[in-house]
């Protein structure tokens, strides 16, 4: 079994994630433009939340791309 994650955020001394910080959010989202599981990002409860709440705003503000990699 593989020892539990710390979150990188916490680690970091962030206490509210800004949906402006584009560079820290795409470190969230998968290669489609979807929000990655805490599981896997090793998030807390708190700072997933804020991922998540600030990735939607940042989408809706055209910030971050929905889909990243869009083919027609």
């Amino acid at each position: 079994m593989a020892p539990p994650k710390s979150c990188r955020l916490c680690e970091a001394g962030i206490q509210v994630l800004n949906y402006k910080d584009e560079r820290t959010l795409s470190r969230f989202m998968t290669d489609q433009g979807k929000i990655v599981p805490r599981r896997i990002s090793g998030a807390c409860a708190r700072h997933q939340r804020q991922i998540g709440r600030a990735l939607k705003r940042a989408r809706y503000l055209a910030l971050v791309p929905f889909a990243r990699e869009y083919e027609i």
